[in-house]
């Protein structure tokens, strides 16, 4: 069996780097004319979040020209503030794209997850491009928002979920759609988060915010909250009860472990199997609720209608797991999602590099028999649980957290002599590049608004799921849920973006 899948599903063409005009070329006397820029001219970035993951997403893009910084921590940003000596830096945001607007080609967005779309969109609306970090917003409502606007103001976008333009990600679709597993009828996804505190049911006094942080201005157009550092206990590894980091487990600022690594995990699933919106989602299992906090632990459980050729789907979440979940027919002892990293051998001076695997993804590689026999050796750990498993009624499939080291399963039967799919997909420059090809007027990149909207828009459900009671059954012509009229209210951000 072999499946069919429209023109939409591939990565949008080759990967030839370019930027032709609507006339051809010679329609207009130069590419800024034509509002494009050379291949081998430089992008004008901005940040919007200097520290933390916006740290390695700003060198992600560090061959083009940084010309701003922005951040609402200077001490949270010291460290990029001090590599990039010359260039301005801001605390607002607002006053960035005021003061070097005209200068400023493309945004980086990552900064927490519900000042996503109210920053991204004041750059779109100026007509910047931008790339903005997983779950790229905090609510369905802002997805719809984020897509209406790419597409008015015509600016090249992605999503910060990596995995996207990983190698496995793409070859476990074209498993799929060779038919090797037959009808999947059923996925489990699976991770370690959350690391960070989840279900807590008391807010500690407040006190005073450090002298480096604005912390009204990092709450944006929230009501305004006491800091507080979170007494005894804190800081811990993620910092203080809010912030740095803790915030992603509060229902008012993040998304929990589903918003930190659904957009990972579930990307592999969202392409091969073409998810759509779901008929309804309920959370089946929660450990520690909290009025305020997502629970310690969860299950999640989405239900897909059928999809073309493809029969319906139930699809189950797992997250605050500590070892990989334990399915029906999956062989006992079976390494499911991520493999074990292999140690380096220590190279010498004059030592060449060792060579590049085959069409090797941009995150970890593509499945390597050699490497599985070594990690499958007795006395190896198993990684932190983290993955995906589809099951068919032909076979199964695993891959891991960002769509690598995608493999049949049984492994040790099944894919030592096994030749994966002709490629369909084309491949990815890396998902850095694959959006600046996009803003110099080349393909769109493989996580664009298009292909992220409708991802995140399902995956959110999830989300509102851990907050209410019971199954929720989703109308997607109407945008709402047709049984429970109360959790309507999460679908919309408390404030007004913009």
């Amino acid at each position: 069996m072999s499946y069919n899948f429209s023109r939409r599903y591939f990565f949008y063409g080759s990967l030839l780097a370019g930027a032709i005009p609507k006339g051809g070329w010679g329609a207009t006397p130069s590419l800024s004319a034509a509002g494009y820029k050379s291949p081998n001219e430089k992008l004008n970035i901005a940040a919007i979040g200097a520290g933390g993951k916006a740290s390695s997403d700003i060198d992600g893009c560090s061959k083009e020209n940084i010309v701003a910084l922005c951040d609402v921590d200077d001490a949270r940003a010291a460290a990029k503030f001090k590599q990039y000596p010359n260039v301005p830096k801001y605390k607002d945001f607002r006053r960035m794209l005021d003061a070097q607007g005209k200068d400023i080609d493309a945004c980086i967005v990552t900064i927490p997850d519900f000042m996503h779309a109210t920053a991204a969109i004041a750059c779109m609306e100026r007509g910047k491009h931008v790339y903005v970090q997983k779950p790229l917003v905090h609510t369905v409502a802002e997805a719809r928002l984020m897509l209406e606007t790419a597409e008015k103001y015509k600016v090249a976008t992605q999503m910060g979920n990596q995995g996207y333009s990983n190698e496995g990600t793409r070859q476990a679709a074209e498993i799929v759609w060779s038919g090797q597993l037959g009808n999947v009828t059923e996925v489990h996804a699976w991770t370690d988060r959350p690391w960070w505190p989840q279900g807590l049911t008391e807010i500690p006094p407040p006190n005073d915010p450090p002298a480096t942080l604005d912390w009204a201005l990092w709450q944006g157009p929230l009501d305004k909250r006491a800091y507080t550092t979170g007494g005894a206990g804190y800081p811990n590894q993620y910092g203080n009860f809010y912030q740095p980091f803790n915030w992603r487990g509060f229902f008012d600022f993040g998304c929990g472990a589903i918003g930190d690594m659904a957009c990972h995990i579930l990307g592999a699933p969202n392409l091969a199997l073409k998810l759509g919106a779901p008929t309804s989602v309920e959370c089946v299992l929660k450990e520690g609720a909290s009025t305020f906090m997502y629970p310690k632990k969860s299950i999640v459980r989405f239900d897909f209608p059928a999809r073309g050729n493809m029969p319906a789907l139930k699809l189950f979440w797992h997250d605050g797991l500590k070892e990989s979940p334990k399915i029906d027919g999956v062989p006992a002892g079976e390494l499911l999602g991520d493999l074990p990293s292999l140690p380096r051998a220590p190279r010498k001076p004059g030592d060449a590099p060792p060579a590049p695997a085959p069409r090797s993804g941009f995150i970890g590689s593509i499945f390597n028999w050699e490497n599985f026999q070594a990690v499958s050796a007795p006395g190896i750990k198993a990684p932190d649980p983290n993955g995906s498993l589809f099951i068919g009624d032909k076979g199964m499939m695993t891959t891991g957290t960002y769509g690598e080291q995608t493999r049949l399963i049984p492994a040790q039967e099944k894919m030592k002599d096994y030749k994966f799919p002709d490629p369909l997909l084309t491949r990815s420059p890396g998902h850095y590049q694959d959006w600046i090809r996009a803003a110099k007027g080349g393909d769109p990149a493989s996580s664009n608004f298009n292909v992220a909207v409708p991802f995140v828009s399902w995956m959110l459900l999830g989300v509102i799921s851990q907050r209410v009671e019971g199954k929720l059954e989703w109308d997607a012509v109407k945008g709402e849920f047709s049984n429970n009229k109360d959790a309507n209210q999460f679908l919309k951000p408390p404030f007004k973006v913009g």
